[in-house]
């Protein structure tokens, strides 16, 4: 396993592999037919493209704003089904909505089937429930899936659908925004997209060059006057645009952007939107009340102050206050996992998440903040999943809410959402800033404060203990228990795929972190500390077993220290004439410590490698080798002082990272007399300790 940069990119990926292991584990690559003796085989002809499952023959889209902020949008698609697995794609559509301010339609659901005939959906095939998420929390039923069962589609039938979404009384109206990218996999063969926009709102409209509009129209006068940009673009034209782009489409900005709003003023309005009872800052007709309703702080009914004082009653100082209050909304109030904006930031009343138990992130927000509230501190909300102050402000683009709390000394930021998060500890995936939101910034006379640097240093020293108690028997067989001690980020990682796996699946994962480490051996005996236990490091333990992990045959034996790589990053790669290094990036300051020890079979003598010591003002490693009698030991501890390596500096850290990967290419040297003109004796191989 990877132990500090990468390790948390390798969990997701065991995390993933997981999952469809649990959700497919049936499935298996199958090997491809060999042509018969007849078939002739033409080497030189190009590969087929696979046929897609379903083939979107025509997907139109078409959105309409009105000045107010309410919105048509009307989709017509039609799909040929290719295959079995496109019959299952289609099989259910679902389609996602808010009935507080929003309605569906679908007028019609049309299949014409291969042999000539056709029908039409049926309304009782048409269900409206709950978002599956909120099942169990009716405060947010009016999050729901309008879902259509599509019987009898079969390969070759050609299915036809249309829906209308309108939404009206938008939370944030008048202001409208909008974001549209074009298919560039292939599946859509035709798409046509249309945006009718009031010119009167004078909204922001950004357009990728690369995707220019194929026409635009202007009609009326005045404030009737109105703006259309269509687009009708073909599977070709979008695949010649994929393969001569060079950005990744999962990062990159969308083809259409359409704003109406500007970011200063999103942050102060979403932030209204999470204080309940606030009044809208550009409806206050004087400086007092303008005053007043800027200092609004949450309301503290008797029972949050109640509530308080029981949490915080041996707290002694007010980061021990934060911390509890922190445990109290992350532990004890159950997420409701809806995607950030699911309702749009129309808060709950702290005293209704309280009682009901559950919320989503933006409540779990209203209740700490007038948890802290209630013993004299302070909290803000923040978003976070971009970072481009200079694109069309949106609330769309954000994905997460984080809390910055503060005790009257430093700013913690919180993520009560996990549910597992250690206080002070945030994903690592949060990025590089926050935007925060607050109402204050309405009465300052400069712009800009809405963006801050997001500091993910944990509030705690950050470490990572990996012991490995191995005992390599006479038949070669190796078998080992494996120990981890976490604290930091990668601690965060560990416990949510721990909690969110359940007990049956942890040696799935167990199995999965032992491949990472470089066994290939049978893992048994998992078992993982208390997720909730944030207080103290996440701890991991399993047994593994290697069959001939070893050929006594062979002469001399030789095998690596039992150690999981350490994992550093790469140097930048070799600049250009007369350009600069970009500098290395080390992440958290971090401690890294592994320890193995291996008892051997009777009779065996071992030749060990040096130890080595490099020292950096950015990173330290020492490596300890040694052999006793049957036992031998091995350790490398690895400290990274600072966040990165300047630019200037990259020959040297290359130096010191060739340093760490000539000793991890070590080995030891392993020798036993042949068995056959050995003397039998009793065996003397250890067991295995209940704890390394």
């Amino acid at each position: 396993m990877r132990l500090n940069l990468s390790f948390h990119r390798l969990l997701r990926a065991l995390v993933l592999l997981l999952a469809f292991a649990i959700l497919h584990p049936t499935q298996a690559q199958q090997a491809p037919e060999k042509p018969s003796e007849k078939s002739t085989v033409k080497p030189s002809a190009p590969p087929e493209q696979p046929e897609n499952p379903a083939q979107i023959e025509l997907l139109e889209t078409r959105y309409r704003f009105e000045a107010d902020g309410s919105s048509r949008k009307e989709v017509h698609t039609r799909v040929h089904i290719n295959s079995e697995l496109g019959v299952r794609q289609f099989a259910r559509l679902n389609f996602d909505f808010n009935r507080a301010f929003q309605s569906i339609e679908i007028p019609l659901v049309h299949i014409t089937h291969a042999s000539g005939g056709t029908a039409d959906i049926l309304p009782s095939a048409i269900t409206d429930n709950p978002n599956p998420a909120v099942v169990d929390a009716p405060a947010y039923q009016d999050v729901r899936v309008k879902t259509v069962r599509i019987l009898g589609l079969e390969p070759g039938d050609t299915l036809e659908y249309r829906v209308i979404t309108t939404t009206s009384h938008h939370p944030l109206a008048p202001d409208f925004w909008l974001d549209h990218s074009f298919d560039r996999t292939g599946v859509v063969s035709e798409e046509v997209f249309e945006i009718d926009l009031p010119a009167s709102r004078k909204p922001d409209v950004r357009i990728n060059p690369a995707t220019a509009a194929a026409s635009i129209e202007k009609t009326g006068e005045g404030e009737a006057s109105r703006v259309l940009y269509r687009w009708t673009r073909s599977a070709a034209q979008s695949a010649r645009e994929s393969q001569t782009s060079d950005k990744d489409p999962w990062e990159s900005e969308p083809d259409v952007s359409v704003s109406t709003e500007q970011w200063e003023m999103l942050s102060i309005r979403l932030d209204e939107k999470l204080t309940p009872g606030a009044k809208p800052l550009e409806s206050i007709g004087t400086y007092e009340e303008s005053m007043r309703e800027q200092s609004r702080r949450y309301r503290v009914t008797p029972e949050l102050a109640a509530k308080a004082l029981e949490l915080t009653k041996t707290a002694k100082t007010n980061r021990e206050k934060l911390e509890a209050i922190y445990e109290f909304v992350s532990q004890k109030i159950r997420t409701v996992d809806l995607p950030l904006g699911s309702t749009w930031f129309l808060a709950r009343r702290a005293e209704d998440v309280l009682a009901s138990g559950s919320a989503i992130p933006e409540d779990k927000f209203v209740l700490f903040a007038a948890l802290a509230v209630a013993v004299k501190l302070n909290a803000e909300a923040a978003l976070t999943g971009y970072c481009d102050e200079s694109a069309l402000p949106r609330p769309s683009v954000f994905k997460h809410l984080l809390i910055s709390a503060y005790d009257g000394k430093k700013n913690f930021w919180v993520d009560p959402s996990l549910e597992v998060a250690p206080f002070g500890v945030i994903p690592p995936n949060s990025g590089k800033c926050a935007f925060i939101l607050n109402r204050g910034f309405y009465s300052l006379s400069s712009t800009g404060h809405e963006w801050k640097k997001l500091e993910t240093e944990p509030p705690f020293p950050s470490m990572q203990r990996v012991s490995i108690n191995a005992a390599l028997g006479s038949d070669g067989t190796l078998k080992s228990r494996v120990h981890y001690s976490i604290r930091g980020q990668n601690e965060l990682l560990l416990r949510l795929a721990f909690h969110q796996s359940p007990k049956d699946k942890w040696r799935d994962l167990a199995q999965l972190l032992s491949l990472s480490d470089g066994f290939r051996g049978e893992v048994s005996n998992v078992s993982a500390s208390d997720p909730y236990a944030t207080r103290e490091p996440f701890t991991l333990d399993y047994e593994i077993t290697q069959p001939k992990f070893v050929d006594w045959s062979k002469k001399p034996v030789r095998i690596p220290a039992l150690l999981p790589q350490l994992g550093l990053p790469d140097p930048p790669a070799k600049p250009a004439a007369g350009s600069a290094t970009a500098p290395v990036e080390l992440g958290t300051p971090l401690e890294v410590e592994t320890h193995m020890t291996l008892h051997l079979p009777p009779g065996t003598t071992t030749l060990t490698p040096t130890g080595i010591s490099v020292v950096r003002d950015y990173a330290t490693f020492t490596s300890q080798y040694a052999a006793k009698n049957l036992t031998v030991t091995a350790s490398r501890h690895i400290n990274f002082l600072s966040r990165e390596v300047p630019a200037e500096r990259a020959a040297d850290y290359n130096a010191f990272l060739r340093a760490v990967q000539s000793d991890e290419a070590q080995d030891f040297t392993l020798e036993r007399p042949d068995a056959a003109k050995a003397k039998p004796a009793p065996s003397t191989e250890k067991p295995l300790a209940a704890k390394p």
